[in-house]
C-alpha cells in the first residue's frame, strides 16, 4: 500500500483534496500538515467510511515528523491568487514556502514522488529542483508540476463548446508550462478528433490559458480555483498512486527534460530547445516517470508558434526560479 502526504492540508485546495484522496484506493496513509488548523480538519476527514489511515501534524516542529516513511508528497501549500494578481505576483511568499517544505523532503522522505502545485509553478519547481540539487538528492523523474488542471479544463470547455462530447473521453495535450500563454493546448492531436473553425479553436485556446482568471473574477477575491484545482491534483496523485503500484499510466505534468532525455528531443524540436523543465505527456512508473509519451503528429503552424511563445516566457519562469535558490541570474 501508498503512503501520501498532504503538505498544506488546511487550505482551500489542500481541504477537498485531502476528502477526495481518502477514497482514492491503493492509499494505505493520509498524513496531513499544515501550519494551522489540523486537528478539525483532520478529525472531519477521519469520519470517512474508508480504510485510509489518517494522522495529523501542525507546525514547522512536526513538518518532518509528518513525512517520515511518505512514499508521494503533494504539496497545495500556498497563498491563492486574488484579482489582478498573477501566478507571478504569487512568487515573493510561495518561493520560500516551497523551499522549506522541499528541504524537509529531501532530508526525511528523499526517494518519495514530489508533485507541486503551489503557484507559479513554472517557477516553484525548479525551486523545488535546486533544493534537491542542493541535498544531493536529486532524480529529475521523481518530480512533478502539476499541470492536470489544464488538460480537465480542455476537456471541460471543449464540451461547453459541443455538448455532445464526452468529457471524460476527451483527451487533448497539453504542453508548455501552467500560466496564461504558457500552457498550449494541441487541438489538432486531440482524441476523438476534433472539427473546429478557426475562430473556435482561438477561443479554446485563450479559455484554457486563462481559465483560472474566469474563477478568480466569479469569486470576487475571496480565492481562486480550490476545487477544480483538487479534483485535478486527485487525479494525478491518483495516477501516481497506481503507478507506484505497478501499473503505468499516462498524465500530463511539468517534468524536468532531463528525466527522459532521448524522450524529450521531440519536444526540443518543437520548439522547448534546451529548457530544462517542459509540460509534456509522460508515462509513469515506480521511480516516477518512465518515459516522455511522444506526440501521435506534428504540430501545425499556430501551435509550433505557441510553443515558442510559452518556450520564451516559460524561460524566464525557470531562470527566476533557480537564481531565487542559487542566487545567479
Amino acid at each position: 500500500m501508498v503512503s501520501v502526504a498532504v503538505l498544506g492540508a488546511a487550505g482551500g485546495i489542500g481541504q477537498p483534496l485531502s476528502l477526495l484522496l481518502m477514497l482514492t484506493p491503493g492509499i494505505s496513509r493520509l498524513s496531513l500538515y499544515d501550519i494551522v488548523n489540523m486537528p478539525g480538519v483532520a478529525a472531519d476527514i477521519s469520519h470517512i467510511n474508508s480504510n485510509v489511515s489518517v494522522e495529523h501534524h501542525a507546525g514547522a516542529a512536526q513538518l518532518r515528523r509528518a513525512l517520515q516513511g511518505i512514499d508521494i508528497v503533494v504539496i497545495p501549500a500556498g497563498v491563492p491568487r486574488k484579482p489582478g494578481m498573477t501566478r507571478d505576483d504569487l512568487f515573493s511568499v510561495n518561493a520560500s514556502i516551497v523551499r522549506e517544505l522541499t528541504e524537509a523532503v529531501a532530508d526525511t522522505c528523499p526517494r518519495a514522488l514530489i508533485a507541486i502545485i503551489a503557484n507559479p509553478v513554472n517557477s516553484t519547481v525548479p525551486i523545488a529542483a535546486e533544493v534537491l540539487k542542493s541535498r544531493h538528492v536529486y532524480d529529475p523523474r521523481r518530480l512533478f508540476g502539476v499541470t492536470t488542471l489544464d488538460s480537465v479544463r480542455a476537456s471541460r470547455f471543449v464540451r461547453d463548446l459541443r455538448p455532445e462530447t464526452d468529457a471524460a473521453e476527451l483527451h487533448i495535450p497539453i504542453v508548455g508550462g501552467h500560466s496564461g500563454n504558457t500552457i498550449v493546448p494541441l487541438l489538432s492531436m486531440a482524441t476523438p478528433r476534433l472539427e473546429l473553425t478557426p475562430a473556435e479553436a482561438e477561443g479554446l485556446v485563450q479559455r484554457i490559458q486563462y481559465g483560472g482568471d474566469e474563477v478568480v473574477k466569479a469569486k470576487e477575491g475571496r480565492g481562486s480555483a480550490t476545487l477544480s484545482m483538487a479534483h485535478a491534483a486527485a487525479r494525478f496523485t491518483n495516477s501516481l498512486v497506481v503507478a507506484f503500484k505497478g501499473t503505468l499510466t499516462v498524465e500530463l505534468a511539468l517534468v524536468p527534460l532531463a528525466a527522459d532525455p532521448g524522450g524529450a528531443q521531440q519536444i526540443r524540436r518543437f520548439g522547448a530547445g534546451q529548457l530544462e523543465y517542459f509540460a509534456v505527456p509522460v508515462e509513469l512508473g515506480q521511480a516516477g516517470v518512465q518515459r516522455i509519451v511522444a506526440l501521435p503528429t506534428e504540430p501545425n503552424t499556430l501551435e509550433r508558434k505557441g510553443i515558442e511563445i510559452a518556450a520564451s516566457v516559460l524561460r524566464e519562469n525557470i531562470d527566476k526560479g533557480v537564481s531565487y535558490i542559487t542566487g545567479t541570474k
